[in-house]
């Protein structure tokens, strides 16, 4: 059974870059740790104002669209570019839930609400306008959210933590505003915990964004130009992108809706003319399976299984070919002994396998559509990468010798881990090898077979199908063919940075 996927978005008010650098925030270190923490850089038509800045993170287009110019949103656009809880609550009848103590987020107070039809809020108002007040507010805030995240369901959910922003207003960027700043990271581990404690939680799959609006002049205050002011930050965490990732592209506050709506797999309507997009993420290090991903071989391991069935008096169906895709010699010969009426051995089986099919290489194998320029792009940006393969090691060094090794740090065939595919052992010990944990590698597979075995070691996964179907899920993109992740990562040969 699929996981559910379901998206948290934690919005930081008033965070500076610099200051994460400085102060422990280990539950903001886990998301970051988990997927990425990258800069942003707010919009250069865009007031460094706490009112532009959210309204571009939760509808997904920039200021001109929404035309929340200030703190006072009267004039703005909202109804036609909604927030994405409103636009998920209304358009998908999907469950969605916001919590907020500043006003003009989900009251009329000053021209709002931003969010302005979720199915489900929350909203504590601060007794007054001072720092104790607004983390009472913020604690507030979060006790009801932590109910509703850990009981109800809601699928997208948007959280406000303000304090460190007014804490900042107050009384400049110094030991007050880290002890808010410290104070919002453990309400975060509250509303992480929660998602935890959820009774599903086992068949959930949470994407996590956490992001901040703007940053702070250091005696506080914001609304220039300024490099503090000017640079915000998303860290983001899920089933999609691998522990330490990078973005292939440098991200923008409207980039935040586009994740959510990409976490929920829902494709955004043309008509709503987002300009944020997907963050597309360069994995620690790529684990690629070799037939039928890179090369073209599973036709001639399919024509050799049936070669073999055949000289043994059966006809391999195309149910019973389909099952032999992604596996070894010595499984297929198994499978094949128990079919095959003529008396053999599942040693016999094996090599006979293993040798028509190292001689249909040998005559000559084709690539498959981006496999060359992806090993390019590996070797060239000094990715770590490693060769997972389900063939034996005859059969591996000679389609080496047509791709070239050069791309690869190591390789691991048939026989060389306890098991093969599809248990994991074949890709933690690529893994392994590479130094990494697997959940930090993309594995690349072309069959269903090796799709398992890389779930298994707990990879993501990237499936580019060359016979049977792959259907999607949390942790695993389908795609047709190994161009569209170049396309992904910037296609043009730009950097991977």
């Amino acid at each position: 059974m699929s996981r559910a996927r379901r998206v948290l978005v934690v919005g930081i008010d008033g965070v500076r870059l610099d200051t994460l650098h400085r102060v422990p925030t280990p539950h903001l270190d886990a998301v970051a740790d988990a997927g990425f923490l990258a800069p942003v850089t707010v919009g250069e038509d865009t007031p460094t104002m706490s009112g532009p800045c959210w309204a571009t993170v939760v509808t997904g287009v920039r200021v001109t669209k929404h035309a929340v110019w200030s703190n006072d949103f009267s004039g703005h656009r909202l109804g036609v570019f909604p927030d994405f809880a409103t636009r998920l609550a209304r358009q998908d009848a999907r469950r969605t839930y916001t919590a907020a103590a500043w006003e003009p987020l989900v009251t009329v107070a000053d021209g709002g609400p931003m969010f302005r039809r979720p199915t489900r809020l929350t909203h504590h108002a601060p007794a007054a306008d001072t720092p104790a007040a607004w983390e009472e507010a913020d604690a507030s805030t979060v006790r009801d959210a932590v109910a509703v995240l850990t009981h109800e369901d809601p699928e997208a959910s948007f959280v406000y933590l303000g304090a460190p922003d007014e804490t900042a207003h107050h009384l400049g960027c110094g030991d007050a505003y880290e002890a808010s700043v410290q104070a919002a990271d453990r309400r975060l581990g509250d509303l992480l915990a929660a998602l935890r404690a959820r009774p599903g939680h086992g068949n959930e799959a949470w994407t996590v964004l956490v992001v901040t609006d703007h940053g702070h002049r250091d005696e506080g205050g914001h609304g220039g130009d300024s490099p503090a002011e000017r640079t915000a930050w998303l860290a983001c965490a899920g089933p999609d992108i691998t522990a330490g990732a990078r973005p292939a592209r440098p991200v923008r506050h409207e980039d935040v809706a586009a994740q959510v709506y990409a976490a929920l797999d829902r494709t955004p309507d043309s008509h709503w003319t987002l300009d944020g997009r997907e963050v597309p993420t360069v994995p620690r290090g790529v684990l690629l399976d070799m037939d039928g991903t890179l090369v073209d071989t599973e036709p001639l391991w399919l024509e050799a299984s049936r070669t073999v069935a055949a000289a043994h008096g059966h006809h391999l169906t195309e149910a019973e070919g389909a099952t032999v895709l992604g596996r070894t010699c010595a499984d297929t010969a198994v499978g094949l002994a128990r079919l095959c009426p003529e008396p053999t051995t599942v040693a016999g089986l094996e090599t006979e396998l293993e040798d028509t099919f190292l001689a249909a290489v040998e005559a000559g194998v084709e690539l498959r559509p981006g496999a060359r320029a992806l090993l390019d792009r590996l070797e060239g940006e000094g990715l770590p990468a490693a060769l997972v393969s389900a063939s034996p090691r005859r059969v591996v060094d000679t389609v080496l010798r047509t791709l070239g090794g050069e791309a690869f740090r190591t390789t691991v065939a048939d026989g060389e881990s306890d098991r093969s595919k599809p248990f994991p052992d074949p890709y933690l010990k690529a893994a392994a090898r590479l130094g990494l944990p697997p959940e930090a590698c993309l594995a690349i597979e072309d069959s269903p077979t090796g799709v398992a075995a890389a779930e298994a070691a707990g990879c993501r996964v990237l499936a580019v199908p060359s016979a049977a179907p792959i259907a999607p899920a949390p942790g695993r993109r389908v795609r047709t063919d190994l161009t569209a992740l170049l396309r992904e990562w910037g296609g043009d040969g730009a950097r991977m940075t």
